[in-house]
């Protein structure tokens, strides 16, 4: 049964091949290059095939990087970088206290027990240590009318299964946060939300950006640090 397991989730994350869309990783970049320390120690949890990572470097990131992904690491990534290859869903082979900041992109909606989770990023991460996450929007326009129509949120249809198992509102990741041992964590949404029924054009380009945030927006943006006592 444990085999059949990890197969069904290396099967999960194989469909997406471990990838978002740039506008998230646009969003993380510019989100990580602007808080977390030139030198610092940083845990990009769920690297997929290290898009990110590759961008850290581009964009002239310096400090160590642990990439940890269940998929291989990818044979074009720099020497540099640490992989650590496992199952998400499962405690992190890492010391305590290792990283300065932790980097998740469209991860935890992917593992089965956010909670355990959110308690390992709290013991891998130093005191005052950060972490940046996002996750699908499950509290837009268009994701609350699937619910209301479909049944599910829009993300989390059968299109999506099995790769998208755990869907997280905002209230959840407060709590999550509060549960695990993080400040009060900062909430922002994406620049990008797909209309109902027709996701390929944005509210964003039919009011010219002025329709934006929770209700609008596809993906959510969480940056919470850990409380130092």
């Amino acid at each position: 049964m444990a085999v059949e397991l990890y197969e069904r989730r290396l099967d999960a994350a194989r469909i997406t091949k471990g990838t978002s869309s740039s506008i998230i990783y646009e969003l993380v970049l510019a989100t990580a290059l602007r808080t977390i320390p030139p030198g610092a120690d940083v845990l990009e949890f769920g690297a997929g095939t290290a898009s990110l990572v590759k961008m850290l470097r581009r964009a002239g990131f310096t400090g160590h990087v642990t990439a940890a992904d269940i998929l291989s690491r990818p044979a074009d990534l720099g020497g540099d970088i640490s992989w650590i290859e496992t199952d998400l869903n499962e405690r992190l082979p890492a010391g305590d206290q290792s990283f300065d900041a932790i980097i998740s992109t469209e991860v935890i909606e992917h593992l089965e027990n956010p909670r355990a989770t959110f308690r390992d990023f709290s013991r891998l991460l130093r005191p005052g240590g950060q972490l940046i996450l996002t996750t699908p929007n499950q509290e837009s326009i268009r994701s609350l009318l699937s619910l209301l129509v479909r049944g599910h949120y829009v993300d989390f249809l059968d299109s999506s299964y099995p790769a998208h198992i755990t869907p997280l509102v905002r209230l959840d990741l407060l709590r999550l946060c509060a549960e695990a041992g993080f400040e009060t964590p900062d909430v922002s949404y994406s620049s990008r939300g797909g209309l109902p029924g027709a996701p390929t054009f944005s509210w964003q380009q039919i009011s010219a950006g002025f329709l934006s945030g929770q209700r609008f927006s596809d993906n959510l943006l969480m940056v919470a640090r850990k409380r130092r006592r």
